[in-house]
């Protein structure tokens, strides 16, 4: 998985509905099945890319089930796409399923809550640039910080069928645990074998939780898992990278802590994406010109959405 410019085979494609399942209070998880071109494009999807859904023709669910925090902003038109990144990709036959991890916070991820099996949805993608793997490397630390999760879920599966050689594990916090976008329960023996998060499990990857207020795993930041975690005695910098999906202020620290460590670091940034594709340039992310004291404005959406950690102006 090397580093790779924006697709060149992005379109609009349709595809259908094959689940939507609740996981937990406000979580869900949509699988989508393309055909055809969309089958086409979207099989080579790489950890960390986007695709924009078009959910302005979505059904509102009953007006009994609408979380009282979004009453009044329910009803309000949707008008542009919404980026989602794939928690998973298969390919069976001709066909291609990808799955989406969200979290209903506003209008139009409530309104994804009534998509069912036979349902389309109006796709553009593959859309952005996704995580890469640097030469040499022997260990990954993934850290996700709640909903930043899900590409990282994906990143675990890639790293175990064509990297190995390389270590991995996982470590995901959130400010409390009701708030982790994992199904299941957080038993203790899984925890203490280190195997927390069966998302990350299936494919052999030790995992670590945090939480803000202690309600599961460290009580405490994610980053001060990753502190503790790269201070042991056999921290080898240069064979190690960190990949990291989440809020920007945690994403900062990462990008710091792998900066003092002398370790590669690729942060998957968030920004308002309305078209997806360069057109608005609403999506300007900071960053250093290399060798230079200067900075540029790069598009998140065509120039990331991952960029070096190195490189981001936080």
């Amino acid at each position: 998985m090397t580093k790779n410019r924006s697709s060149a085979n992005k379109g609009v494609f349709c595809a259908a509905v094959c689940a939507n399942r609740q996981i937990r209070q406000r979580f869900y998880r949509l699988r989508l099945e393309f055909s055809g071109a969309g089958a086409e494009a979207f099989s080579n999807f790489k950890p960390g890319q986007f695709a924009e859904l078009d959910l302005c023709d979505t059904a509102l669910p009953p007006a009994k089930t609408i979380p009282e925090d979004l009453s009044n902003a329910a009803g309000r038109k949707i008008l542009l796409r919404r980026p989602f990144s794939f928690t998973d990709v298969t390919m069976q036959g001709d066909k291609t399923l990808v799955d989406i991890l969200y979290c209903v916070v506003g209008p139009a991820t409530l309104r994804m809550t009534t998509l069912a099996a036979g349902n389309s949805v109006s796709i553009i993608g593959p859309l952005g640039n996704g995580f890469w793997v640097p030469g040499g490397k022997k260990r990954a630390v993934l850290v996700a910080g709640g909903m930043g999760a899900g590409p990282l879920e994906y990143l675990a599966k890639i790293l175990t069928a064509d990297y190995p050689g390389i270590e991995a594990i996982a470590l995901a916090g959130a400010k409390m645990a009701k708030e982790l976008p994992f199904e299941g329960r957080l038993d203790e023996i899984s925890q203490q074998l280190g195997f927390s998060l069966p998302v990350f499990a299936k494919y052999g990857i030790q995992s670590v939780v945090a939480t803000d207020d202690g309600s599961a795993g460290h009580h405490g930041l994610v980053t001060d898992c990753l502190s503790e975690w790269l201070g042991g005695p056999d921290l080898a910098s240069e064979s190690m990278i960190i990949y990291s999906c989440g809020p920007e202020v945690m994403l900062a620290r990462v990008a710091e802590i792998a900066k003092e460590k002398k370790i590669d670091c690729q942060v998957s940034m968030e920004r308002r994406m309305a078209c997806g594709f360069g057109v608005c340039q609403s999506c300007a992310v900071e960053c250093r010109v290399s060798d230079s004291s200067e900075t540029i404005y790069k598009l998140c959406c065509e120039d990331g959405p991952v960029f070096d950690g190195m490189e981001v102006v936080f």
